[in-house]
């Protein structure tokens, strides 16, 4: 076992694909199917570390499934369409070439990008150790993939779940496309130019019986909001009818004004300056706050419910429409604002909703750049998050209808792509109704295992309030929406016939044909003579839709795969993304989830728990922690199972953090591990299987080795089926690395080295070491599969599985069989052996005062002495001072040359003995250790100390055990040198 894990992993790497071990281990299992559903990683640039810890904890399942017989059916993914990659596309062409740009010269380098990408990412999959079938990948531009997708959304639009319909989206002017949540992020830090602003009442309802009389016509409606922008499309303003409001009597206070207009993050309106100011309408609750924030004092003159005020009408302040005031819903609060709530249903989800229970107008007047169209009036061009902001802000104030104007710090939606703000706008798109399914939804993510349980809360918060899926882009890198409109009264024409068409024409030539093909041969034959009333829709998908179909296209469609998948696994971010694009689909069209189980896990932090960037300089690359960077010193190169190590060491299920430090801490444990490793490699190297001393032969210390070792793999084994790597990381380092290192093996080497090459002791530690290394390599082999396959191909004996064929490689060996006869190990016999680790430890204690004291250097210099008043320990302990056999006596158990139990503590004696120390047994037997220097002299051979050195005329420096190895071995050949 070579430790060049640069080198040496590709080799194995290199040996698993000359032999198709992983589909030959596939093939010769026969415990049924499992499969885990990859989720499409992104095909637009270079992996991070959460590609590298999705892949390889789907890859330590996966290997461990296929340990325990199960045939694994795991096909890799690659989502291919979208914005990035045409963005992609776009920025590397100059302007000439982009205004030669047809959608279909577009379309055919994107899908070259995508592919190159997606080839680059699955060499680094691969160098991670991850097997999958790689040389059957799915990717959403394939056809046949294509055409499952378009079969997906017919389906649901067959049900009437599809529909279209103007409403209000998130719509990025940057991309000049429709949004996804999903596509959507909320950096800190960004600031909104916010406005108290007055809209003046000018009818009272007829119910109202002369309600506010008095306080007309000086009386405004008072309403806070973020986005000045969306004024000109105001339509409402909504109250709460579950509050109070106050008529408030606006008086200035001498001298706050001035304060006030000296604070850059505040400014007061003009209408503040005029000796005579309108009454106002606010929630009472919100008065103080107001008083306090506006610098004024506020004398409420009357107050009234929410419900009093609806259908008072009030003159709209820029193009003096009448409005109505309507009762809004639950999104109304006292939180912030002024307890009314400016309403623009072309720009809002919450305002839409009411707008449709008032039949409010849909109005937006803002164009796909994001800049104001001509209904916006002298507003016309201007950019809505830019100058057409500020200059809405500016006409209010100078038409008295601003109060105050503040800078607003909260999170707001970003393009997850550009990185720049979004804006709410109502604008015909395709949509996905889920009120018709949500309640199977729900019902369905009920039918699910969630991993960890508290994920499930989140995806069913996410799935319940979530609002119809808006499904079309206005983009041409996509599988088209497949819809036709007719010139003149712009009705859609989509229905089972012309859907299914379409899927054959794509199934057959790919969604390209939608772009090179006519109107006519698009169509089924019924339709083509109508064909010329008609134009191609020129929408694509959302990506999530295209992702959401991957269980029809790859688990529906491939052999060896079914509905549902046993495993999803994903980070936490994808409750709102793929797991719940999935879900929507699957249940739509099949009413079931599309998955049994889904695992989620958190994100990757650097060392001080910060998210990596770029421009902290603290990312950790996959790639560079596997092959090393450009600073060998500060970036050595620790293998793709190092990084594996990682992984399995963390909580998944949290966020998890890596860095330098992380990676030298795991880089010595791997070290550890591969030592030990090599330790029974070492000492097996003569071993073969007939040599094996039968179980009830062995000594005592040997059916305690395996009993340790066969609830140590029993542990792990709960551990993988909960998914629970880090408990397996725990498990494999306390006993590989502590458990055996610090006392078997420290123990086994006088009786490996010293007892003779064929003696019982040395064979019945051999009986035990091949049992560990057989079930170590094993057991590890799906976190650290390397590691495990170096150590097999150095294996100096044949394992043969049941079916009687050797496992020429460790994954074709499965996973240790229980062994009940070493789990057998007596109750009595394993509480003795765990007072006697004890009692080991406590001597060790008391000969490092020895040591220190320089009476002794080796243990092998010292005896110990012991006395217990507890005579059932005492006479075991006696017993073991008069072992049959070598490996069961107490001063080999402590690494000394003697031990002697004494049966009470007599002052003479004690006095000759001139360390000692007292200890309690597991807090209950105590126990008196002594230590002297050991008797005799020292053997030159074992180092131990007998009195018998001296008595062998032929070998005087030899003790009686070394005699009779040398005197019955014959002495080996020298070679002569000159």
């Amino acid at each position: 076992m070579r430790a060049n894990s640069l080198v040496r992993e590709p080799e194995i790497q290199k040996i698993w694909d000359d032999n198709q071990v992983y589909k030959r281990v596939v093939d010769r299992n026969n415990g049924g199917n499992f499969v885990l559903h990859d989720g499409p990683p992104y095909a637009n640039g270079d992996l991070h570390m959460g590609h590298a810890l999705n892949k390889i904890l789907k890859d330590i399942i996966n290997r461990y499934k296929l340990l325990q017989n199960y045939k694994v059916h795991y096909v890799p993914g690659w989502d291919c369409h979208g914005l990035p990659i045409e963005l992609k596309v776009l920025q590397s062409l100059d302007q000439d070439a982009r205004k030669d740009l047809t959608p279909l010269k577009l379309r055919a380098k994107a899908a070259k990008f995508a592919k190159q990408t997606v080839q680059n990412q699955m060499t680094s999959f691969k160098r991670y150790g991850v097997w999958a079938d790689w040389s059957n990948p799915y990717l959403t531009l394939d056809p046949e993939y294509e055409a499952a997708q378009i079969e997906v959304f017919g389906q649901m639009a067959i049900q009437g779940y599809i529909y279209r319909g103007r409403k209000p989206v998130h719509w990025s002017p940057s991309s000049r496309t429709a949004l996804a949540e999903a596509e959507l992020e909320y950096p800190e830090g960004h600031v909104s130019r916010s406005i108290y602003a007055i809209f003046r009442l000018v009818n009272a309802p007829t119910t109202s019986s002369g309600l506010l009389e008095e306080f007309f016509p000086d009386l405004c409606l008072a309403i806070w909001t973020t986005t000045p922008w969306t004024i000109p499309a105001n339509a409402a303003v909504a109250v709460s009818a579950k509050l109070q409001y106050a008529i408030v009597e606006v008086q200035s206070l001498s001298g706050d004004a001035s304060l006030s207009a000296g604070n850059k993050k505040q400014r007061l309106g003009n209408i503040l300056k005029e000796s005579k100011k309108p009454f106002l309408i606010v929630a009472s609750d919100l008065v103080p706050t107001l008083e306090a924030k506006w610098g004024v004092k506020l004398i409420v003159k009357k107050l009234l419910s929410g419900s009093d005020l609806e259908n008072f009408r009030y003159i709209h302040p820029i193009d003096n429409r009448e409005c109505p005031v309507v009762i809004g819903g639950d999104y109304i609060t006292t939180e912030s604002g002024t307890g009314l709530v400016h309403t623009a249903p072309g720009h809002g989800q919450e305002d839409y909703v009411t707008g449709l229970k008032y039949g409010l107008p849909v109005l937006s007047p803002v164009d796909d750049d994001g800049k104001f169209t001509e209904e916006a009036g002298q507003f016309s061009g201007l950019d809505v998050l830019g100058d057409g902001n500020v200059a809405v802000a500016k006409y209010l104030d100078e038409h008295l209808s601003i109060v105050m104007e503040e800078s607003y710090e909260h999170k707001y939606p970003y393009d997850w792509r550009s990185k720049k703000p979004t804006i709410f706008r109502a604008t015909e798109q395709w949509f996905a109704s889920v009120e018709g399914f949500r309640e199977a939804a729900m019902n369905a993510i009920g039918d699910v295992k969630w991993i960890p349980p508290q994920s499930e809360n989140r995806i069913s918060t996410m799935t319940s309030i979530r609002s119809d899926w808006c499904i079309s882009r206005q983009r041409t890198w996509g599988l088209p929406i497949p819809v036709f409109y007719h010139m003149q009264s712009k009705e859609p024409l989509m229905n089972e016939e012309t859907i299914n068409h379409i899927k054959t024409i794509i199934a057959q030539k790919g969604s390209d044909a939608w772009w090179y093909m006519t109107v006519e041969d698009l169509l089924p034959e019924k339709y083509r003579e109508k064909a010329s009333d008609y134009e191609k829709g020129t929408d694509t998908m959302d990506v999530w839709f295209d992702s959401g179909s991957s269980w029809a296209a790859v688990l529906g469609k491939r052999n060896g795969l079914s509905i549902p998948a046993d495993l999803y696994l994903e980070g936490t971010d994808q409750h709102r993304g793929w797991f719940q694009s999935s879900l929507l689909t699957s249940v739509a069209t099949r009413g079931k989830a599309p998955y049994a189980s889904v695992i989620t896990h958190g994100f990757v932090l650097d060392e001080r728990g910060l998210k990596m960037s770029k421009s902290l300089g603290n990312v950790v690359d996959p790639r560079a922690v596997i092959e090393g960077g450009k600073n060998s010193k500060e970036a050595p190169s620790y293998g793709a199972d190092v990084l594996r190590l990682w992984v399995s060491s963390v909580d998944y299920t949290a966020d998890m953090m890596i860095g330098p430090q992380v990676l030298r801490q795991m880089s010595d444990i791997y070290r550890k591990l591969r030592g030990t490793l090599r330790y029974l490699l070492g000492n097996l190297h003569d071993w073969r299987a007939d040599y094996a001393v039968s179980y009830h032969n062995l000594p005592k210390i040997d059916q305690h080795a395996l009993f340790q070792l066969e609830n140590f793999t029993m542990n792990i084994k709960v551990s993988y089926e909960k998914y629970q790597f880090f408990k397996i990381f725990q498990i494999i380092q306390r006993f590989v690395i502590v458990d055996l290192s610090n006392f078997y093996f420290d123990v086994a080497k006088d009786r490996l080295y010293v007892g003779g090459t064929t003696s019982f002791t040395r064979r019945s530690c051999q009986t035990v070491l091949a049992a560990h290394m057989l079930s170590i390599v094993r057991v590890i082999a799906p976190l650290l599969p390397h590691l495990a396959e170096d150590a097999w191909q150095n294996l100096p004996f044949h394992y043969t599985i049941e079916d009687g064929s050797i496992a020429e490689f460790v994954f074709e060996s499965r996973w240790p069989t229980l062994n009940e006869t070493w789990l057998a190990f007596p109750t009595k016999e394993i509480g003795f052996w765990t007072k006697v680790l004890e009692l080991r430890n406590e001597v060790n204690k008391v000969l490092e005062v020895a040591r220190g004291e320089k009476l002794i250097g080796s243990s092998l210099e010292a005896k110990v002495y012991l006395q217990t008043s507890d005579t059932s320990l005492a006479s075991r302990l006696c017993e073991m001072c008069a072992a049959n056999n070598d490996a069961d006596t107490l001063h080999r158990i402590f690494i000394t040359s003697q031990a002697e139990v004494l049966p009470s503590l007599v002052n003479e004696l004690i006095s000759r003995i001139p360390f000692s120390g007292e200890c309690l047994i597991q807090g209950q037997n105590k126990v008196w250790i002594g230590v002297s220097r050991a008797e005799g002299s020292k053997c030159e051979r074992c180092w131990n100390f007998s009195p018998q050195v001296g008595s062998f005329l032929e070998h005087p420096t030899l003790c009686s055990r070394c005699y009779n190895v040398v005197g019955v071995q014959p002495i080996p050949a020298v070679a002569v040198t000159s």
